[in-house]
């Protein structure tokens, strides 16, 4: 086979080098389907298709053969000539193929790489208040704080500038800040929901109930001011009209803001002093390089760019669970301000403090279930929630004074306030501790605590959705806490709750459900029987209960039956339970 003219490549590419006439090349890594022309007179790339062979003609003005007759020419022993114009016009468009191949291909390469996925996995949003988030929780928990129910409207964008979603952001910061303790129920409510007096009127009608929330958040992104704050440092030079370069660096500052306030959805009135207002200042800056060259009619542009932003749906984020530490915390009247870093005896935190404690001294009744509240929970009082003072309470208060190191005298005033809000107050030591509710004031022994419950409606037999009204008395004072099993055989706490949080019920005054509370108990509308069981013990159980006993009020139980909850409550001290059957026909 005569091969005169041509020259053998490797089919497998090596690293480029140049050879004398007549020698076979290799093209270099990468260059697949084209070849750098070497110093051979005519030499030039195959077309497309001939992949990692470079063919040279010897014979001047030769050209590089179509796919398949580079074989077939070498049979014949001929070499196909040209004029040099036309191999001009080859080489030119040849090479002009072999540029964009090089182009295309690091594309097609990088569209493989981007189908598996982005490198890093998906992260959680880790912000500032997380660790306080977190904090909220313990201090729920620390407090005594549960049953709080709470309707959350669509927070919208005023400004129209930040595009995110700030109440679901809410949603999420209450939810962490409700792990532990369950203390807050919050719904969530849209634009969607129909009209808002109407949805609060027929609000969560679940099983045998209809639950109304105690409060409501509204609230907007009310500020976007950008570039209130401005910087900029530019120079450039230029070389008559053909070269222009420039560098320049800046930095920017827009303030992001957002106002939170709690309702009460008895009125939709505004709770005085439980609301929240923060801005932040987000900053961004940049620098770069540009420049323009010209020659003739033909330009290249070119510019490098460093620009570092702080994103505004971030900054957002940080603002709303700010929002939502402050609002849950002056709701509570929990210290707050400790998940937030701040010192107890900074001047604003000790204004908060006196502006509590002047608003609840004010109203009278407020003050002093605060103090029943927190003096039984720490073992110090046994008597009555109910906002009046009574003998019991004001022997709880010197002793809860004696605790802190204070005067021994039946008040409460703002330093006793002080100590309790900011925990300080302990738990209550043998000699200071009250007496349980069952404890003798006589000789005479008590009786052995016993529960009733009686349908006040006096019926065997209930109508579907027929409200019940029940009547739950101890023979002697008795904590008291009331279950129901539903006709989808969930079990739910019913009482005590959001509107009755003190369980302690007296035997001369029988206990009314649901009374002047708000919400209903009603027969199964799926004619189902449904079950009652309360539970009576001596001293207050629930939050000593497991969380799948205790959980909140009106939300379904992990536990599947109302025997797994008397197990609880026996476990903890309890001594009595009455059960009561809605029959429905």
């Amino acid at each position: 086979m005569d091969t005169r003219g041509y020259l053998e490549c490797s089919p497998h590419p090596q690293p480029f080098s140049r050879r004398e006439k007549g020698a076979s090349i290799s093209l270099p890594p990468g260059e697949v389907g084209c070849a750098n022309l070497v110093e051979v007179t005519g030499g030039f790339p195959l077309p497309p298709g001939e992949v990692g062979c470079a063919n040279l003609c010897e014979v001047k003005g030769g050209f590089p053969l179509p796919p398949g007759e580079g074989q077939r020419v070498r049979e014949r022993g001929t070499c196909i000539t040209a004029n040099l114009t036309a191999v001009v016009v080859a080489v030119a468009v040849t090479l002009s193929g072999c540029d964009a191949t090089r182009v295309v291909r690091p594309v097609e390469q990088k569209i493989e790489e981007v189908k598996k996925g982005p490198e890093r996995k998906p992260f959680r949003s880790i912000t500032n208040f997380s660790a306080a988030l977190r904090c909220m929780d313990g201090l729920m928990l620390q407090h005594g704080v549960r049953d709080v129910s709470v309707l959350v409207e669509d927070l919208t964008d005023q400004t129209k500038k930040v595009n995110a979603g700030t109440k679901d952001m809410l949603i999420s910061a209450v939810s962490d800040m409700n792990r532990r303790s369950r203390a807050i129920r919050l719904v969530a409510y849209g634009a969607d929901s129909g009209n808002l007096i109407g949805f609060l009127r027929d609000a969560e009608r679940k099983n045998a109930y209809a639950v109304v929330p105690e409060f409501d958040i509204r609230g907007s992104i009310s500020q976007f001011d950008e570039n209130v704050a401005k910087k900029s440092a530019e120079f450039g030079f230029g070389f008559g009209e053909d070269l222009v370069a420039g560098y320049g660096r800046s930095a920017t500052a827009t303030i992001l803001g957002i106002d939170l306030t709690m309702l009460s959805t008895a009125d939709l009135s505004v709770i005085p002093g439980v609301s929240s207002r923060n801005a932040v200042v987000i900053f961004k800056s940049g620098s770069g390089a540009d420049g323009d060259a010209r020659y003739q009619k033909l330009g290249v542009n070119f510019s490098t760019t460093l620009n570092k932003a702080e994103g505004n749906a971030q900054a957002l984020r940080n603002l709303v669970e700010l929002a939502s530490i402050e609002l849950f915390g002056k709701l509570a009247k929990v210290p707050y301000w400790t998940c937030l870093g701040a010192d107890p005896n900074a001047p604003e935190v000790q204004e908060e403090l006196a502006d509590w404690f002047y608003a609840m001294e004010a109203n009278g009744t407020e003050l002093i279930f605060f103090l029943q509240k927190h003096a039984r929970l720490k073992g110090y009082y046994t008597g009555p929630l109910d906002g009046e003072g009574n003998p019991q309470l004001a022997d709880a208060a010197v002793k809860v004074r004696t605790a802190l190191g204070m005067s021994k005298e039946p008040k409460a005033d703002l330093e006793l306030f002080k100590a309790i809000v900011n925990g300080q107050l302990p738990q209550a030591s043998a000699d200071l501790a009250a007496a349980p509710v069952e404890a003798p004031r006589s000789a005479a022994p008590q009786p052995d605590l016993a529960l009733s419950i009686v349908s006040r409606n006096a019926k065997p037999v209930y109508k579907r959705g027929e409200p019940v009204a029940l009547s739950i008395q101890p023979n002697r004072d008795a904590y008291v806490y009331c279950y129901l099993h539903n006709d989808e055989g969930q079990v739910q706490r019913f009482f005590p709750n959001r509107f009755l949080r003190d369980p302690l019920v007296p035997a001369a005054r029988p206990l009314e459900l649901p009374g002047a509370m708000k919400f209903q108990l009603v027969a199964s509308e799926r004619g189902k029987p449904e079950t009652v069981a309360c539970f009576a013990a001596p001293k207050e159980v629930l939050a000593a209960l497991p969380e799948a006993v205790r959980g909140v009020d009106f939300e379904p139980l992990q536990v599947s039956s109302l025997e797994e909850v008397h197990s609880a409550f026996v476990a903890n001290g309890g001594t009595a339970v009455a059960a009561y059957t809605m029959n429905v026909r």
